[in-house]
């Protein structure tokens, strides 16, 4: 597929991955505790959007048959984000625009579906912005392979939720995955990870 970045711009080596922004991950005290992450992911994907950084959207999506649950989840009562439920449907901010890179997955880390490897390598990316649900699961658990095969990442906490406390935990104890920035602050960060992607080109 062509890919937004063709524009000439400065964020041509980035890309947002937006993980599972469905209804079964966004809680009632979720929602009480991160009033503000519906127009917070809304306000990032509008700047990606006008800035032509790349969104690939991660999703959650399981059989009813169990085919492709994971082997833990048939241990478990009710598991999140069964086709045909209510809980797999997006969040009313995060529908995708024509263009935009959709990728349905049946594990915590986006990173287990080849094709979005394959997709950030076909376009060149180099540096991903990650934001969704849940903060200590799947959006770690993406950040964490993504670091790994050599991604550098900024995890937009302000467009993440949790359960309070292990949101904090989160963003707290893993620096070494990512880097914490918000919506606000991503422009005024951009030169210096431009720089810091220089660096590790020489490395």
């Amino acid at each position: 597929m062509d890919c937004m970045n063709q524009v000439d711009t400065n964020w041509g080596d980035f890309a947002l991955l937006l993980v599972d922004a469905q209804k079964d991950f966004w809680t009632e005290e979720m929602a009480g505790a991160f009033p503000d992450f519906e127009k917070r992911v809304a306000e990032l994907l509008g700047l990606c959007r006008r800035e032509k950084i790349d969104v690939v959207h991660l999703r959650a999506s399981f059989r009813d048959d169990k085919a492709d649950w994971m082997v833990r989840y048939h241990f478990l009562d009710r598991i999140p984000c069964v086709e045909g439920t209510p809980g797999v449907e997006l969040l009313n901010c995060a529908t995708e625009q024509p263009g935009e890179m959709v990728i349905t997955k049946n594990t915590f880390d986006g990173f287990q579906k080849p094709q979005l490897q394959e997709y950030l390598e076909k376009s060149n990316k180099r540096f991903l912005l990650i934001a969704g649900l849940v903060t200590s699961v799947c959006v770690l658990l993406t950040a964490a392979s993504a670091a790994q095969k050599g991604y550098l990442v900024g995890l937009v906490e302000d467009c993440c939720a949790d359960k309070p406390e292990a949101h904090v935990h989160t963003l707290s104890r893993y620096p070494f995955i990512f880097q914490r920035t918000t919506v606000a602050q991503i422009a005024g960060n951009r030169e210096q990870w431009r720089s810091d992607l220089e660096k590790i080109a020489n490395l």
